[in-house]
């Protein structure tokens, strides 16, 4: 499969790569010029109300990926309840009206079942991300929005790949260290 606006980005267990061990990355940008994604499973100890002033909801934060991680993204399914929203697919939005954000969060319309928000992104330059699929470190698959906002973190790039089925299922038991099997 190749990559694609909407399409997720699953590591290798050997990738080898710490910023992205046992990562899961949402593909939100993808073209010529490069890719931009953000990482799903990375729950970082913050919460948004951690970082943004005048802002009242509990929603946890991710750590999108190792760029820029003095920036919030965001990922929701909300659809075009948000202006501005970027339709990736499946059911998937990419940002949009943050203050519109802001306000539905303070009010207690936004659960973290609709919403996930990240510190830092993850980018590949035009052509980089090409090299590393042929170095066999990422599987390219399809995903949805309920896989990404009902699967919890932990588990998430486990039940990916067992989803799959097939050599993915087996790749999924892969030990972090095999040395230490």
């Amino acid at each position: 499969m190749t990559p694609a606006k909407g399409k997720i980005l699953i590591a290798e267990p050997f990738l080898g790569d710490k910023n992205f061990e046992r990562s899961v990355v949402l593909l939100c940008e993808y073209n010529e010029q490069g890719a931009f994604g953000l990482v799903l499973n990375q729950l970082t100890n913050l919460k948004l109300d951690d970082v943004m002033e005048n802002i009242y909801g509990e929603l946890p934060l991710y750590l999108g990926g190792p760029v820029e991680q003095n920036t919030l993204h965001f990922i929701h399914r909300l659809g075009n309840e948000i202006e501005g929203a970027v339709d990736i697919g499946n059911g998937i939005f990419w940002s949009g009206d943050f203050e519109q954000i802001k306000t539905l969060v303070n009010i207690g319309k936004i659960t973290e079942d609709d919403i996930r928000l990240f510190i830092g992104y993850s980018g590949w330059s035009g052509g980089q991300l090409e090299v590393e699929l042929k170095q066999n470190s990422w599987i390219v698959s399809d995903t949805d929005a309920s896989l990404i906002f009902e699967t919890p973190s932990k588990n998430f790039w486990r039940e990916v790949l067992k989803r799959m089925g097939g050599q993915y299922k087996v790749l999924s038991n892969y030990p972090t260290d095999p040395r230490l099997n």
